[in-house]
């Protein structure tokens, strides 16, 4: 019987703890599309940072004739979301310009780019967004700063 009771522990043990290991799995299997929220939780993000940068006295001139014409508008919100969505392992694929194309003689300067930062990050703390999740996304954008600012 004791024996039957340290079997029955041991096999316990052991289930505790390959549940824990399949769930590190898991939750290092989770993309980070999956961790914000998906589709839906990445356009609401979008549209409150395209509010954001349309207030923002810093950078709201380089988006004034976009902000102005509505089908310029919509696809600056529609390539965004697409970025961000396959940048973080989602379904969606970007089809935009690369970043040095679209910011060629724009002379974007590091202050501009960090009040876009900003922004972002605005509109990521609106969302309640967790700091892993946001770190995540900000390590994903950040090296886009080199085809951004300067060019």
């Amino acid at each position: 019987m004791k024996r039957f009771a340290i079997l029955l522990s041991l096999i316990l043990s052991c289930s505790v703890a390959f549940m824990a290991c399949n769930k590190d799995k898991d939750d290092e299997m989770t993309t980070l599309y999956d961790r914000l929220g998906g589709i839906d939780a990445i356009s609401a993000v979008v549209d409150q940072f395209i509010t954001n940068v349309v207030a923002d006295n810093t950078i709201n001139a380089r988006f004034a004739a976009t902000a102005a014409n509505p089908s310029r508008a919509q696809l600056l919100r529609n390539n965004l979301i697409d970025q961000i969505c396959e940048g973080t392992g989602g379904p969606c694929k970007y089809k935009g310009k690369t970043m040095m194309e679209a910011h060629q003689g724009m002379n974007i300067t590091e202050a501009e780019f960090n009040a876009l930062v900003g922004d972002l990050v605005a509109a990521l703390d609106q969302f309640n967004v967790p700091d892993q999740e946001k770190n995540d996304l900000l390590g994903i954008l950040g090296p886009m700063k080199s085809d951004i600012v300067g060019q």
